[in-house]
């Protein structure tokens, strides 16, 4: 995408983007990498703000660090525990008509909120939009991960694309810099005011539950808006070595299984029933053929999917809710 710089004169110092960092108990190291990325965007500080988002760290991070560097810039504390009351709160306390939401292990390329701007303006049928996700590992993973490394949210890819048809995931986003408009955010707002069951989609703790950034992207369909993806937003997204552990994994399989079908099901998606595949004859057919981690992989899939049917069978079974 052609980008010229945009001048703090053309838009009369409005307030165009509202980045949102919502951060647990955050990595210092990497939060300083992200901040410092934000320090040498393109786009004229004058022109956006950013959010900090603390979700109820052990240590409050307005005592540890610094924003003054910003001129629209505020710490917020966030007491409820969770990705989703977390993004919530930014999304409430957001001046700007669109908003960028970065982990706090997200490093920005320097165009990025240029481009993220552009965007906007010249695809207004979208309502949310991302780009290209590069790994930076703190260690070389090792060769068996490799099957594993997309459910770490790296994503590459050669082409633009966007769609409007609902629970489209070739054209969704992911969470790591997450573009929306706040006309989409405030809907998603008001769909988890309605059900609150859509808070348990996202992390909280040391939960690896996930999915609540593609409800939040999912409805920009709701209101007849797209979604796309976008050669040309790229960010560097921070990889620790415990998260190339087998166990870590296999915690982040079993969730990412339980949350896809508890989305399904919140979104109107039938839920497929139990199939042959889980019997014990199967199994053995993987171990076999692969080998016990394969094995263990799809069991932990298994296990995610069984919780979500045990817990959706439990709210087919309460009236109250």
């Amino acid at each position: 995408m052609n980008t010229q710089h945009l001048k703090d004169t053309d838009y009369d110092m409005e307030i165009l983007l509202s980045v949102i960092i919502c951060t647990h108990n955050p990595r210092f190291s990497y939060l300083d990498r992200v901040l410092q990325a934000l320090q040498y965007q393109t786009l004229s500080t004058d022109l956006w703000e950013i959010l900090l988002v603390d979700n109820a760290s052990n240590k409050v991070l307005s005592s540890e660090l610094t924003l003054n560097w910003h001129p629209h810039a505020r710490h917020i504390r966030e007491e409820q525990l969770g990705l989703t009351p977390a993004r919530l709160r930014g999304i409430r306390e957001a001046q700007a008509e669109v908003l960028v939401f970065v982990d706090d292990d997200n490093i920005l390329d320097a165009n990025y909120l240029e481009v993220t701007w552009h965007i906007s303006k010249n695809f207004p049928f979208l309502g949310a939009w991302g780009g290209q996700i590069r790994p930076e590992f703190e260690e070389l993973p090792p060769a068996w991960t490799k099957p594993y490394l997309g459910n770490l949210a790296i994503r590459e890819f050669e082409r633009d694309s966007w769609s409007n048809l609902p629970n489209q995931h070739d054209t969704t986003p992911s969470g790591a810099g997450l573009c929306v408009r706040k006309v989409v955010a405030q809907k998603y707002s008001e769909l988890v005011s309605k059900d609150h069951r859509r808070t348990g989609l996202d992390r909280k703790g040391k939960l690896l539950t996930s999915c609540g950034d593609s409800d939040l992207a999912f409805t920009a369909c709701d209101i007849s808006l797209g979604t796309g993806l976008f050669t040309s937003l790229k960010m560097t997204h921070l990889i620790p070595s415990i998260r190339l552990e087998e166990s870590y994994l296999l915690r982040l399989v079993e969730g990412l299984a339980y949350s896809q079908n508890i989305l399904g099901y919140l979104r109107g998606t039938l839920l497929p029933q139990a199939f042959w595949r889980s019997s014990k004859i199967y199994l053995l057919f993987l171990r076999l053929r692969y080998g016990s981690r394969t094995c263990r992989f799809y069991k932990a899939g298994q296990r995610g999917r069984m919780l979500a049917i045990k817990e959706i069978a439990n709210w087919e079974n309460d009236v109250s809710l």
